[in-house]
Formats: structure tokens, sequence, C-alpha cells
């Protein structure tokens, strides 16, 4: 109704993935893993990228196979290059999209360090410190720069095992 009065059609997307993580959040891991895969059915592979990103990157959070969280931490990074990619450099969600980037790159290397891939992990890392630079002086980009730090000291230092945190920024 709203689109013919010439207005945009709220997008409910974002509210619903917020309420599915809260859930989450709450400790009810397998139903929130449910909830978001069916959104990710509903939205599909070629959905909007954003809502992708968003999806995909909950749902790394969700996976009790560290491979598992990879794969859907990579697809959370794909479909943040895409947004970025597909819409002008001033764009809203294009600028979303790259402020992303470092905590996708962080939650990438996260995900190579507990697979024992610390090369992969510190490359990832350097992408992820190269793109900080978009976070603004908020606590999330307190939050993601003090993350990257803390990884970094991780892998430079005695080489010991390093235990990721669940929750990631």
């Amino acid at each position: 109704m709203a689109e013919r009065w010439g207005q945009a059609a709220p997008d409910a997307v974002p509210t619903r993935i917020g309420q599915v993580v809260m859930l989450h959040h709450a400790g009810d891991r397998e139903e929130a893993r449910r909830r978001l895969l069916d959104l990710w059915a509903e939205i599909g592979e070629h959905g909007d990228p954003l809502h992708r990103c968003t999806l995909a990157h909950y749902l790394a959070d969700t996976q009790d196979d560290p491979a598992d969280e990879l794969a859907w931490d990579l697809r959370a990074l794909t479909a943040a290059q895409e947004a970025a990619g597909e819409l002008p450099a001033g764009h809203g969600d294009a600028l979303a999209a790259r402020v992303l980037y470092p905590s996708l790159h962080l939650n990438l290397a996260a995900d190579y360090v507990k697979l024992g891939q610390r090369e992969a992990a510190r490359t990832h890392l350097r992408w992820a410190r190269g793109a900080a630079h978009a976070l603004a002086d908020d606590t999330y980009g307190d939050r993601v720069r003090a993350a990257i730090r803390t990884l970094e000291s991780r892998l430079g230092g005695s080489g010991g095992a390093w235990e990721p945190p669940r929750q990631r920024p």
C-alpha cells in the first residue's frame, strides 16, 4: 500500500534478523540457526546483498563446525563486496558494506585460527587492519579495533593455542 502512494515499503528483514539474533544471544542457538536458515531460504542467493551479508554473518555465529562457520563468513564477505561494488560510492548501503569489512575480515581471521591456518588468519587480519580506517570513532569502531589488536597480539605472540570468543564484532 505504501508503494502505491510513492513511499517505500519499510524493510522488515533487518528487524526480523535482529529478533533472531536476540534469541541467539538469549541462549537458543539451535532455534536461532533454524530461523536464520529459513530467512536465508526466503531471501535466496540473489536477494539483497546487505541482507545476505547480515544473515550470513549471524549464521556463522550459530555454527558448531569451524569449517561451516568459515563458509558462512565467506558468504558474508562476498555479499558485502557485492553491495559495495554494485552501488555508487556515495550510496549509504555501499558505505555500510565497506564499514563491515574490518569485522568481516576479523571474523575470517578467527575462523582460520580455529582451523589451524595461521597464514590465512594473518592475511585476513592485515585486511581487517587496512579496512579499519572506515570505522567511526565510536563504541563499535573501538571494539573492532581492540579485537584486531588482540588477535594480532595472540597470533604474533607465544604461538600457543588461542580460543576466540563466541561473540564476534
